[in-house]
């Protein structure tokens, strides 16, 4: 998204906790002319000093860019900062990418449709120090078209900018499932360490052997991917019944040792739920059809 003479586009950015400051930064770096406005003071002074323009009010900032990116604690703030700005969005593209769930996208779409604002939402995956390099990803959901006039200026904070579909709650969407298997994760990892600990195991000691199970996952992430699509389970090398057993090891372990059960109580509950569903030889990625209880 560029002038006619190939100049780079003015972008603005409203929000300046740590991940607006990034996303202030990459642009800057990639030489877009960038105004900032953040709700409260004291904010952005590096910014400044590297080149942006600091705005005295939202409405001053949004009329400063032809690229508009949100990028506040949630929708809630997002909405309470943008409703007044209607139109002084238009003919602007709004991008946000706070955090919040899909269905608030899609409201916020929704309100954007209705004032005639070319609109898309995004999720940025990665912490703040990623952004702007190409380890960077950051998805976007939206009409396609629009997605298109500022493609290549969203490169500018991580390439490539990867484009989801036009339902404007992809991108929350996608958050929320990898999130859920991140924190999971982040959960399963630190009880490791307490049972280790409890066992008389240092961490440091533990890390090594823990990276050889962190290395096995992308393997496990795609074939779990592909047993969901086809919601075929086969589990002839290691059957749901037989992972079941080794979870209530665990759980005998970590009762013993005083330690917190909770997550473990949880996911043996629901691999119980689908062995009594008649899963039992089946893979451990069976466990999905249990999980919706609507």
């Amino acid at each position: 998204m560029t002038y006619a003479n190939n100049s780079p586009i003015p972008i603005t950015v409203l929000g300046l906790g740590a991940m607006g400051q990034a996303l202030a930064g990459a642009f800057l770096d990639a030489g877009h002319p960038t105004t900032v406005w953040n709700r409260s003071t004291g904010k952005g002074e590096q910014l400044v000093a590297r080149g942006a323009v600091r705005a005295s009010s939202a409405e001053e900032a949004v009329r400063a860019g032809e690229l508009v990116v949100v990028c506040l604690v949630d929708y809630d703030a997002s909405d309470k900062v943008l409703t007044p700005l209607a139109g002084a969005l238009a003919g602007r593209v709004l991008i946000n990418l706070g955090s919040d769930i899909p269905q608030r996208a899609r409201e916020a779409a929704a309100w954007a449709k209705e004032h005639s604002l070319d609109y898309l939402d995004g999720a940025v995956m990665v912490p703040v120090g990623v952004v702007g390099t190409e380890r960077a990803l950051v998805l976007y959901a939206g009409e396609r078209a629009v997605f298109d006039r500022c493609g290549s200026a969203l490169k500018a904070i991580g390439e490539p900018a990867a484009f989801l579909g036009e339902d404007h709650g992809l991108a929350a969407a996608y958050d929320m499932a990898m999130l859920d298997f991140f924190y999971g994760a982040m959960g399963g990892l630190v009880h490791a360490f307490a049972l280790a600990r409890a066992e008389g195991i240092d961490g440091a000691a533990l890390a090594p052997y823990l990276n050889t199970i962190a290395g096995i996952l992308p393997d496990i992430v795609e074939r779990t991917g592909a047993d969901v699509h086809s919601r075929v389970y086969e589990g002839s090398g290691a059957n749901l019944a037989m992972m079941t057993a080794s979870v209530e090891h665990i759980l005998h372990t970590t009762k013993g040792r005083g330690l917190d059960t909770g997550q473990l109580v949880a996911i043996k509950a629901a691999a119980e739920r689908a062995i009594a569903a008649g899963h039992g030889p089946d893979s451990w990625s069976s466990i999905v059809e249990v999980l919706d209880e609507r």
